[in-house]
């Protein structure tokens, strides 16, 4: 069905993305294409979309392949109908059953004649079916956009799926109806997602990186397992290394004595006997030639383990590199921060919820706010920051220092670089080579430093923000984070895990990804 061989892509800038890409997809393959940001897996489903040409290699196709990319401006001034491409295809079935039989409309139907029928169907199956498909795209939510082309695959029935981050954008009820759909599905899939729970509904995980892709034939569970194993055996390898580097520093400082030693009771020796100084200039030379071989010989060895030391731990997973903490947040656990008694918004004669809320957050608690897309979570958050008064019911709200997170990380300013806002948040006036200490620690090198803010993906925008806020001189009370993990990557949300688990403040997040909750100890939920 799929046969990739030696593939390659560069850059129009000259730079390498991957190389040495080999991938054989078979009938009802169900494959997870995982990787770091920037690692290439769009652009590789792009290439196996026919959207991009490759550097070099082969790709072999035996069927059209069903692209869905992960975002969907680009349909925006087109119908439903017309992003699925198939509206000269419904508009021919309508003339002809209208008596308008030609071999043109005959042409443009080819005998498709159910495909009124499936579209109905498709759009049911997820929800969509009080959408017209004259509607604009423009119109709709990315919850919606999503569901628009995953009913295509019912409707054009392809054999070879490519899905491009499908959860993202779609609420928890979606989420299920696309899981359900990978489990029953007869396609075969290449799917990038970093939602563990449909990588776990996958048949194997194929791991993207420059120097290719490496396959692992089991779902995520799986995969992080045989990962955990060989992280392991890197660590025991690195403290074996740094174990011999210590002896080889211990030998050289030994041989190094010894020979001093040698030398000074060589010239004592010779002195006594009343050599000439001329020869006595000779043994010294002598002498010193001796101690640079010894000392020669032993330094090359330990440069010889230094280097593999450093390339071993090159090879660690950048999580592992981090050095994440958070200032303890002054306030006690317990106290009051937030309540709400009652409260809704009106817009003209309508409320936007159906029932009033109410709502108290104390601090120290991990709360999950819930509800469906447009169900008013951001709103929520708004009011509780206090940008938004609601138009009934009252509200409290204590002194507190809270920071709100969206899943774009829009704190961080696009036209400031790297430095520029970590220094933004130096409020305890530390030195440039310690803010820039934190920031190796956030794995930015001196090449990023310059970076502006709209040059970062989101895993570095939000590795920048974590950074920014532990650079502050104390940790919000109240952590805000809608949707976080939607635009990072796994081994980025496994950062941001990390770090929320160091912070000791209140939570609360809006997320579909379960996963992502459970693993950041959110212990209730409320529903909006």
């Amino acid at each position: 069905m799929l046969f990739l061989q030696n593939l390659s892509y560069i850059h129009p800038n000259k730079e390498l993305l991957f190389e040495n890409i080999y991938l054989t997809v078979n009938s009802r393959d169900k494959i997870a294409l995982i990787g770091n940001n920037g690692s290439g897996k769009s652009t590789l489903l792009k290439i196996i979309a026919g959207e991009l040409p490759p550097h070099e290699g082969q790709l072999v196709l035996d069927t059209i392949p069903y692209y869905i990319p992960q975002l969907f401006g680009q349909y925006n001034h087109l119908t439903i109908a017309q992003a699925l491409r198939i509206d000269d295809k419904l508009s021919a079935l309508h003339d002809i059953l209208a008596g308008n039989v030609t071999e043109h409309y005959l042409n443009q139907l080819n005998d498709d004649w159910t495909i009124e029928e499936r579209c109905r169907e498709a759009l049911q199956y997820w929800q969509l079916n009080e959408l017209p498909l004259s509607q604009p795209m423009a119109t709709l939510s990315g919850g919606q956009k999503t569901k628009v082309f995953l009913a295509g695959i019912h409707i054009h029935q392809p054999q070879l799926v490519l899905l491009d981050e499908p959860s993202n954008h779609l609420d928890t009820a979606g989420r299920e109806l696309l899981y359900e759909f990978i489990a029953t599905t007869s396609c075969a899939l290449i799917v990038v997602s970093h939602d563990r729970k449909l990588l776990n509904g996958l048949q194997s995980i194929a791991e993207l990186s420059k120097r290719g892709l490496t396959l692992y034939g089991g779902n995520y569970d799986f995969y992080a397992e045989q990962k955990a194993i060989a992280n392991n055996a890197l660590s025991q390898d690195i403290q074996s290394k740094e174990k011999a580097l210590r002896k080889a520093k211990e030998k050289e400082r030994e041989a190094m004595e010894r020979q001093q030693k040698l030398d000074a009771r060589g010239k004592r020796k010779q002195e006594k006997a009343g050599v000439a100084r001329i020869m006595m200039n000779t043994l010294r030379n002598n002498a010193e030639n001796s101690t640079a071989k010894v000392k020669g010989a032993h330094g090359e060895k330990i440069s010889g383990i230094s280097e593999e030391l450093q390339a071993l731990r090159n090879e660690l997973p950048d999580i592992d590199k981090m050095q994440l903490g958070f200032d303890n947040t002054t306030l006690h656990q317990g106290k009051m921060l937030f309540s709400a008694t009652g409260i809704n918004l009106e817009f003209g004669k309508q409320q936007l919820w159906k029932k009033n809320l109410d709502l108290q957050i104390n601090s120290g608690e991990r709360i999950a706010i819930k509800g469906l897309n447009g169900s008013g979570k951001t709103t929520l958050f708004r009011i509780i920051l206090g940008e938004l008064e609601p138009a009934i019911g009252t509200v409290f709200r204590a002194d507190n220092k809270s920071v709100y997170i969206d899943q774009d990380y829009s704190l961080i300013n696009n036209q400031q670089t790297v430095y520029e806002q970590a220094q933004q948040y130096n409020k305890t006036g530390l030195q440039e080579h310690e803010i820039k200490i934190r920031l190796s620690r956030f794995l930015f090198s001196k090449d990023d430093w310059d970076k502006p803010g709209n040059a970062l993906s989101g895993g570095e925008r939000m590795r920048l923000l974590l950074c920014c806020l532990t650079i502050g001189n104390q940790a919000p009370d109240i952590i805000m984070l809608d949707e976080p993990t939607n635009n990072l990557d796994i081994q980025n949300i496994e950062i941001l895990t990390a770090a929320i688990n160091a912070y000791t403040g209140t939570l609360l997040v809006v997320s579909h990804d379960l996963h992502f909750l459970e693993q950041v100890n959110v212990k209730s939920t409320f529903n909006v």
